[in-house]
């Protein structure tokens, strides 16, 4: 069996993150078990909902720092929400190169592809969260190098979904014949999603590997990342676009002005509710339609936001109809 996705290019993927505690969305609701059963509940409707996929952050403790507070571990939760999901897609935005070796990543993700009938979208990155490596007992060296680290994982990791075996012998990793089977479903692999928007070195990477990339931004960032992926298309003599270009932004969205004001929670980092708003999908169904066709027009092709009010549904269910405006 083999699965080939998004063979429609001018369609435009709309996802959602599920809440896993990363960002201290569940800490209303005390039981762990009622925790969990709150992130099937957001899967199981942003599926219902029409979604193209769902999204889970590869965290292990809270931002801005520790709290305690539970915080779902990514490949769990993929493997857990594949099997009470049916269609939906599933990915990570982003994996972090840092806490797996590139062939045990190689390993889970062709597993999930498997178990989840071929719906695995593949997120990776080079790693930013230098608190939490500290915490886990992992290195985190500096940019270079981990996103050297990132390039030769993406090598490993492909060659080992489509190759019988691999040998590889990297400045940072090596392996003597690596296997990994079953193979994932999806033909000729996954999409490989590169989060990051490093001008100089993490777009080149996605220049020569990316079947999506993830850097959002204002729409003056978004305009100047593009250009300077294409220029390192150029370089590696790809056309970049045959790369999709994404977003994630914050997402909240009620019904009238009066409504957002009077339930706007302040983005993490923002000063104002103003300045949270104007780089984010924050705003009425209609203004946030109008934001999203402004990305659109600048060439992004997928949105995969974080609802910030959850536990609450609403927006995710108001971002819905967002979707339909462009379906």
């Amino acid at each position: 069996m083999s699965t080939t996705i998004n063979a429609n290019k001018d369609h435009i993927v709309f996802g959602v993150f599920i809440p896993q505690g990363w960002k201290m969305e569940l800490v209303s609701i005390t039981d762990p078990v009622a925790k969990w059963d709150k992130a099937v509940e957001i899967a199981q409707l942003a599926e219902k909902l029409g979604y193209d996929s769902i999204w889970v952050y590869d965290h292990f403790h809270n931002v801005p720092r520790p709290a305690h507070e539970a915080v779902f571990e990514c490949w769990t939760v993929m493997a857990a929400i594949s099997q009470r999901t049916t269609k939906i897609r599933l990915g990570q935005m982003v994996g972090c190169n840092l806490y797996r070796e590139p062939s045990l990543l190689a390993k889970i993700t062709s597993t999930i592809d498997v178990i989840s009938g071929g719906r695995l979208d593949w997120g990776i990155g080079a790693g930013w969260y230098e608190n939490e490596c500290r915490g886990y007992g992992y290195d985190f060296p500096e940019p270079k190098v981990r996103i050297a680290m990132l390039r030769e994982c993406v090598e490993i990791v492909r060659s080992m979904w489509t190759q019988e075996e691999t040998n590889y012998d990297g400045k940072y990793y090596k392996l003597v014949r690596g296997n990994c089977d079953p193979k994932p479903l999806q033909k000729p692999h996954p999409p490989i999603w590169i989060g990051g928007g490093g001008e100089q070195l993490t777009l080149r990477v996605v220049a020569r590997y990316a079947d999506y990339s993830n850097f959002g931004g204002s729409p003056e960032d978004f305009a100047r990342k593009r250009e300077i992926l294409k220029g390192h298309c150029v370089a590696v003599g790809r056309d970049e676009s045959e790369i999709r270009k994404t977003w994630s932004p914050d997402v909240f969205i009620r019904r009238t002005e009066k409504e957002l004001k009077a339930d706007g929670v302040i983005n993490l980092g923002a000063n104002t509710f103003e300045e949270w708003q104007k780089t984010n999908l924050v705003g009425t169904v209609e203004q946030v339609v109008e934001k999203v066709q402004t990305y659109v027009d600048l060439g992004c092709s997928g949105f995969i936001p974080w609802c910030k009010d959850y536990p609450s549904t609403e927006s995710v269910e108001l971002f819905a109809e967002v979707m339909n405006h462009f379906r």
